[in-house]
């Protein structure tokens, strides 16, 4: 059976770390804790007397002075490491942490996954190829050397980096080596961290190589894993869960988050809120209690980034170069039938097609697979397509060879609805109006990934009135764009006024109308 040593890495709040040191080898397993050696010496020495007497807490030998960016952070988790296998003979596996991650599921849950999974479990991805690395140094953070700390010591950070580049300063990866990047939050099995340090042992000079790259433990373990460990002995992937806003920090969890938490496929998350109590109570309880299942939804990034984006408006400032002058003509027709149900617009432009031979494209903007004739390639993807949208609708009027065209949108394409009814063409809109049960709403939820199909109810709950607020707030951006021209039909409003509707929209006679509106399942889901 997996028993799991935990490598603590921490430097302040004692209390905490003494009570996740106890909460974490209640149920059999151990730690071995680094403590900053530029921390508080009276905080450190409150920490060994209250885990004195813990047979399962080990402390590292050697105390690093550890530096964001710094090689520090690396050799304070090798001594830790060192320490955990010395003491621990029977660990089978060792997991990262700080003094920010809890648990988020049991300690029986964690090892039966653990057995039943006989990976090692680290991101890592090509340095070079991947895109891991969004801004800031690349190649530079291994070629030249880095003596200094960037954040405490920046002049001469960047005074010796410019000096290295003037004068070409440059050095060699060692030659047998794919350096790989990834989350330094890693868990790995007992014999892969035997190879690791028996390894460094006999090749000094990778440690010599990555003691002086930036940010090593974003490659350190994750290179060296990759080289003594067959890929498919490795997990591409953290246990533990993290996000990043879109400023770059790490996202913060309160008491709020409990259930979203427990919902997600993950052993630990970071970061917890200090001021989260009543959180950190429950999941210090949650780990030692037995029993207990967990419904995987999995939706917490989805979830996080829908919430955290609605009410931003207006992020397109100005047109695009490509899109300035051009125009679908001021003697077309350019018809928006703008529903959130795609089924039902759908089934409405098949009844406008067969019974007007109107032209209509399907979700263009907003499904891969619409049916779409040949443009000459700008049709291939959605990203071209919204893109260069003005291009490709006027494309579709010369394919057709009709001044008259009707396309479906879905409500939350804002800003493509509003660049067709600031061009020149006759635009008018069409909006359905449609009821959403709660059941459609869920089905909804889901299908855009911000709930999975075993998210608790709820959760579910909590959720539902965001998403019909954000539905109504998508139909009120809609009127807010047009006086005139836009018109609406209504799953609650009589057939007859539906007609109405429909036939000022397209501008038919009350006979095709009818016609148009004689479908008895327009709105059946």
């Amino acid at each position: 059976m997996a028993k799991i040593a935990y490598i603590l890495l921490c430097h302040k709040d004692p209390d905490a770390i003494i009570a996740q040191a106890g909460q974490l080898t209640a149920a059999g397993d151990c730690m071995a804790i680094h403590f900053d050696a530029s921390a508080s010496a009276a905080d450190y020495s409150q920490i060994r007397q209250a885990l004195a007497g813990n047979p399962n807490v080990a402390f590292a030998k050697k105390r690093i002075r550890c530096g964001w960016g710094e090689w520090s952070l690396v050799q304070a988790t090798l001594n830790a490491l060192q320490a955990a296998v010395d003491q621990f003979p029977k660990a089978t596996h060792f997991y990262i942490l700080s003094g920010d991650c809890m648990a988020i599921k049991t300690a029986e849950y964690a090892h039966r996954f653990l057995d039943e999974n006989d990976m090692d479990f680290i991101e890592s991805y090509d340095f070079f190829e991947s895109n891991w690395i969004k801004t800031g140094m690349k190649e530079d953070r291994l070629i030249y050397r880095h003596y200094f700390n960037e954040r405490t010591q920046p002049r001469w950070f960047y005074g010796a980096y410019e000096i290295q580049k003037r004068f070409g300063l440059t050095r060699e990866i060692p030659a047998d080596l794919q350096v790989m990047i990834g989350s330094q939050w890693w868990c790995l099995r007992r014999q892969t961290v035997e190879r690791i340090l028996d390894f460094l042992r006999q090749r000094q000079d990778v440690i010599r190589f990555f003691s002086t790259t930036w940010i090593p433990d974003e490659t350190f373990f994750q290179t060296l894993v990759r080289h003594l460990i067959p890929k498919q002995e490795i997990d591409n992937r953290t246990l533990t869960f993290l996000m990043f806003s879109d400023y770059g920090m790490p996202v913060t969890f309160y008491n709020d988050h409990y259930d979203m938490l427990l919902g997600q496929d993950y052993l630990f998350a970071r970061k917890i809120s200090p001021e989260a109590h009543e959180l950190k109570q429950r999941l210090g309880q949650l780990y030692a209690s037995e029993g207990d299942t967990f419904d995987i939804s999995d939706e917490g990034r989805n979830l996080y980034h829908f919430l955290t984006s609605r009410g931003r408006v207006g992020r397109r400032f100005t047109q695009r170069f490509w899109e300035v002058g051009n125009t679908l003509g001021s003697e077309r027709e350019l018809l928006l039938i703008v529903c959130k149900k795609w089924h039902v617009a759908k089934r409405l432009v098949d009844q406008i097609a067969s019974e007007t031979n109107t032209p209509c494209i399907e979700y263009i903007f907003d499904e891969q697979e619409t049916p779409l004739p040949d443009l000459g390639g700008i049709e291939t993807t959605l990203k071209k397509r919204t893109r260069h949208r003005r291009a490709v609708v006027r494309m579709l009027f010369e394919h057709f060879g009709e001044d008259r065209l009707v396309l479906c949108l879905d409500p939350a394409n804002l800003d493509v609805i509003q660049d067709f009814c600031a061009d020149q063409a006759n635009t008018r809109i069409l909006e359905i109006e449609c009821d959403y049960s709660d059941d459609y709403l869920k089905g909804h939820a889901q299908r855009v990934g911000l709930a999975g199909q075993n998210s608790s109810d709820d959760s579910i709950a909590r959720l539902l009135p965001t998403l019909r607020n954000a539905l109504g707030y998508e139909s009120e951006q809609i009127r807010g764009t047009r006086n005139g021209g836009l018109y609406h039909l209504r799953e609650t409003a009589e057939r007859a006024e539906n007609e109405v509707a429909i036939a000022k929209f397209l501008d038919l006679g009350a006979e095709q109308a009818r016609a148009v509106m004689k479908l008895d399942y327009l709105f059946a889901d």
